[in-house]
């Protein structure tokens, strides 16, 4: 997303684009997939005095925006990755923490199933599925 798009994007509801809002945008799209700490990680490295509270409260209003999503790979903080990316279920290697995509039309099956069953309705940009990837099984270097 470009600077001016932002900013039009911010101006129409009301409010207007600062460094961090810009910085903590592209951390996001930079890192691909990053935890809230990540981002401040990245972001510090430009402007050493953005603090951790300013990444929480940005990364919710670039959410509430339609620019970021976020999904729980980890018991930890949520990690997230650019909205305008296209949808997918992350698959999370419980022994070496890789992180790979799949897409979601794989367990389109299952979600209408569920649909069909339970009323249930799988928001399945939020899906992700834990195991062991195919290096950590094969035993190879991590």
């Amino acid at each position: 997303m470009s600077e001016s798009s932002l900013a039009e994007m911010l101006r129409a509801r009301g409010l207007r684009l600062t460094a961090q809002r810009q910085l903590v945008l592209q951390a996001v799209l930079d890192l691909g997939h990053a935890t809230p700490e990540q981002v401040h990680t990245a972001v510090r490295e430009v402007a050493a005095g953005v603090n951790i509270t300013t990444i929480y409260r940005t990364l919710e209003l670039l959410e509430r925006l339609g620019l970021v999503t976020h999904t729980h790979l980890s018991h930890g903080s949520p990690t997230y990755h650019a909205a305008g990316e296209h949808q997918h279920v992350h698959l999370v290697c419980r022994e070496c923490g890789a992180i790979d995509e799949i897409d979601p039309e794989l367990l389109r099956p299952l979600a209408d199933q569920l649909a069909a069953q339970r009323g249930f309705r799988v928001d399945i940009g939020h899906v992700s599925l834990f195991g062991v990837c195919a290096r950590c099984e094969n035993g190879d270097e991590k």
